[in-house]
Parts: C-alpha cells; sequence; structure tokens
C-alpha cells in the first residue's frame, strides 16, 4: 500500500513538474521560428535546445514566466551567433526582456517588435544591423532600457523617441547617425543615460537636453556639434555625474556655471575650440576624478583652484595656450595617478605621480 502511495506521488510530482515545463504553443512556434533564422552556432551552445522532448522553458537563454508559462525573457547575449530577426519574434506578447547583445545579427529590426506591449530592455549593442534608426521602437510604452551602440544604423534619431515616456537609458553610440539631435528628447523625463558618442550629428545640442534633472550622464564625444554650451548650463543638471564633450566643434567659454553641476565625477570638454581662460569656478566640482580641457583655444593661468580637487586623478591639459607655472597645490593632489602631458609655452611637461 505505502509502495502503490509512493508511486501515486511520484507520478503526480512528474506531472506536476512538465505542466510546469509546459508553454504556451504560440510561443514555442515562435522560438522555433527564430532558431532557424540563427544560421550560426559555432559553440552548439543551442545544441540542448534542438530535442523536440526538452521543454521550451528549460531551452538556453529562455526565461518563463511561473504563472503563465509564456517566455518573458530571451538572453541569448555573447553566444557568437549569427542570423536574422524573423518578425514572428513579435507574437512573444508576454516578453518582457531582450538581449541578443555582443552577436553577429545582421540585417533590420522588424517592425512587429512593436507588438511587444510589455517589453522593458532591447539590447542589440555589438551586431551588425543596418538600416534607418528604427522608428517602430517608439511605439513601446513600457520600454525603460534601449541599447542600440555599435551597429550599422543610420539616419537620423526618430523624433518619436520622446514617446518613450518611462525611458531611463538610451545608448546609441558608435553607429553612422547623422543630423540634428531632435530636441525632443529633452521630454524624457526619466532618462538618466543619454549616450551618443562616435556618430555624425552635426548641429548646436539642443537647450532641452539641458533641462533633464534626472540625467546623470551625457556623452556625445566624436561628432560635429557646433555652437556655444548655454551660461545656465548647470541649473536643471543636479544629478549629473558625467559630461562628456569632446572631439566636437563646439566653441566660447567654458561656463562658470559647471560649479553648479556639484556631482559631476567626470568632465571632458577637450578637442574643441573653447576660447578664454579655465573657470575658477571649476576647483568647487569636489567629487571630480577626470577633467579633460586639452586641444582647446584657451590661455591665461591654470587657476590655482585646480588644486582643490582632492579627489583628481586624471588631468588633461595638453595642446593649449595656457601660460605660467603649474600651481604647486596641484602636485598635492594625493588621488592623482597620471598628469597627462600639459603643454604650457610649448614645454611639455611629463608627470606620474
Amino acid at each position: 500500500m505505502e509502495r502503490t502511495k509512493g508511486i501515486l506521488m511520484l507520478a503526480f510530482a512528474v506531472v506536476f513538474f512538465t505542466a510546469s515545463l509546459a508553454i504556451n504553443p504560440n510561443d514555442e512556434a515562435v522560438l522555433l521560428a527564430f532558431k532557424s533564422h540563427i544560421s550560426s552556432d559555432p559553440n552548439n551552445l543551442l545544441q540542448s535546445n534542438r530535442s523536440v522532448s526538452a521543454p521550451v522553458c528549460s531551452w538556453i537563454g529562455i526565461t518563463c514566466s511561473s504563472r503563465h508559462h509564456r517566455v518573458t525573457a530571451l538572453d541569448i547575449s555573447s553566444m557568437q551567433l549569427r542570423g536574422t530577426i524573423p518578425p514572428h519574434l513579435g507574437n512573444l506578447s508576454f516578453l518582457v526582456s531582450l538581449d541578443i547583445s555582443n552577436s553577429s545579427f545582421h540585417g533590420d529590426l522588424p517592425e512587429e517588435l512593436s507588438h511587444l506591449q510589455r517589453l522593458k530592455l532591447i539590447d542589440v549593442t555589438r551586431n551588425n544591423f543596418s538600416g534607418p534608426s528604427p522608428s517602430v521602437l517608439s511605439l513601446l510604452p513600457n520600454l525603460r532600457f534601449l541599447y542600440l551602440s555599435s551597429n550599422q544604423f543610420s539616419g537620423e534619431i526618430p523624433s518619436s523617441f520622446s514617446n518613450l515616456t518611462k525611458l531611463q537609458q538610451l545608448r546609441m553610440q558608435r553607429n553612422s547617425l547623422q543630423g540634428k539631435i531632435p530636441p525632443e528628447i529633452g521630454n524624457l523625463r526619466y532618462l538618466t543615460m543619454l549616450d551618443l558618442q562616435g556618430n555624425r550629428f552635426t548641429g548646436s545640442i539642443p537647450p532641452s537636453i539641458f533641462n533633464m534633472t534626472s540625467l546623470r550622464q551625457l556623452a556625445i564625444i566624436r561628432n560635429r556639434l557646433t555652437g556655444k554650451l548655454p551660461v545656465d548650463i548647470c541649473n536643471n543638471l543636479p544629478n549629473l555625474e558625467v559630461l562628456f564633450l569632446s572631439s566636437n566643434i563646439l566653441d566660447g567659454l567654458i561656463p562658470p556655471n559647471l560649479e553648479k553641476c556639484s556631482k559631476l565625477k567626470n568632465l571632458t570638454l577637450s578637442g574643441n575650440q573653447f576660447t578664454g581662460t579655465i573657470p575658477r569656478k571649476l576647483g568647487n566640482l569636489t567629487m571630480l576624478t577626470m577633467l579633460h580641457l586639452g586641444e582647446n583655444l584657451l590661455e591665461g593661468e591654470i587657476p590655482v583652484e585646480i588644486g582643490n580637487l582632492q579627489n583628481l586623478q586624471l588631468l588633461g591639459l595638453k595642446a593649449t595656450n595656457l601660460s605660467g607655472s603649474i600651481p604647486a597645490n596641484i602636485f598635492n593632489i594625493s588621488a592623482l595617478k597620471i598628469l597627462p602631458y600639459m603643454e604650457i609655452r610649448y614645454q611639455v611637461v611629463y608627470l606620474q605621480i
């Protein structure tokens, strides 16, 4: 009797476990279609997914919800996979997270991705996607994190991205994007990171960008931006920690108002056409660990107030028209590890502390 009871309990457990791994037939069909579009799996990482008997929710890279047994996350990043993204993927209606970064997927992102209304994260970083910036993604109302970096996207940033009202991070660096940065991006009130480095953007930085009170990181290095920085640049950026604007064609004075970005840790303005002197008020940015102002048209002396930056680790002032001597208190900054060569009237000083 006890043996019979044990067998029944085991059978019930097997049935329950099997049911718990069961998946919606539609989701399974989508995943099989997706797998058929993967043309190369050099490490055979998806080999275990090829078995018909293996429950789909146990497949590598698949996460299912415990309640509905629907696919909620697809993570096949860094598996060296090659292929294309089929339109069928838009039928994974419970999908919350899609990560195919560090792969070799190519082609376009299908318009059907707009059907994924629960999606909060898309990461296609370091692939070979091409074509215009996928404006279709602006139809995803719950999107928080959008990572499109290191692909071959071209054209302009869709102004419709401003419809992503819950977006927290937008990373589009290292593509072939061009045109002006749409001022509508400034409407993304929850955005903490905007990374547009290594593209071909022109025109000035929209003033609306400097009114994004949640912004912590702004990086637009290596573009073709022109114009001046607003004199009140930091009036509405209380949380800014990183400001990377190097290697553009920005000009005018460096705003002393930068001191109001009191949380700044990294400030790089090098490789532009800024004129005038280094603002003394930069010495009030006591959290700075990196300050690069070189390769500009700056003149005058290095303010003694720079020596107040006791957390500074990197200071770059090369290729400027600065004159005078280096303030002695700079050599007392205990955190300073590397002082990149500083040209002061053709005198190059190499220091390592």
